[in-house]
């Protein structure tokens, strides 16, 4: 049930109407999180949430990517094997935002036990971001970033059901690796 406060006209408005269409899960606070765009906490509209989602992994990804490259010269990046190209492009672009989106689903509902939502979806970026980091030691510094935006979506949709949540923060993730993926399997 919504807060309603009285206005002085005797007329009654939710307390901040800017955030009443947010999902449930959301009904504690954004924290942090508040500054990414609304979007982002709505469980309507998956067609514009996920490019405008898209839009910010991969613009934070380059920003990091860029920085810290200028501060560590020479970071190797992971190594993904001498698979064909096309198994590798398959793998990147897709199995793998599958998969780890259905991971970070399970890491999230154990963090959402003790942790708010925006506690859970920052630390479930850095888990995948130290996860990242054993195959480069630089990697987990920019896949936090996207990470972030994964987990907050998936929280924002899973009370619309699990496979709803999966599938809108999967399809980012898709989004995400396919570039890398065409460069590294097809150079």
């Amino acid at each position: 049930m919504t807060d309603l406060r009285d206005q002085p006209d005797g007329t009654a408005t939710p307390p901040d109407a800017g955030t009443a269409q947010l999902s449930p899960a959301w009904a504690a606070g954004r924290g942090p999180l508040a500054f990414l765009p609304l979007l982002l906490f709505r469980d309507r509209r998956a067609w514009l949430a996920i490019p405008v989602a898209w839009a910010l992994t991969f613009a934070g990804s380059l920003l990091l990517g860029w920085t810290i490259a200028r501060l560590v010269p020479g970071g190797a990046g992971p190594d993904m094997g001498d698979a064909p190209a096309g198994v590798k492009f398959v793998g990147i672009a897709l199995l793998s935002p599958v998969v780890e989106t259905m991971l970070m689903a399970g890491i999230l509902a154990l963090l959402t036990r003790w942790l708010a939502n925006w506690q859970a979806a920052v630390a479930s970026a850095a888990i995948w971001g130290v996860l990242h980091s054993l195959m480069a030691p630089l990697w987990g510094a920019v896949i936090w970033w996207p990470f972030l935006i994964f987990s907050t979506l998936y929280l924002t949709w899973r009370p619309r059901g699990w496979w709803t949540a999966v599938a809108v923060a999967a399809s980012v993730h898709a989004l995400q690796n396919v570039g890398p993926a065409a460069l590294i399997a097809f150079g």
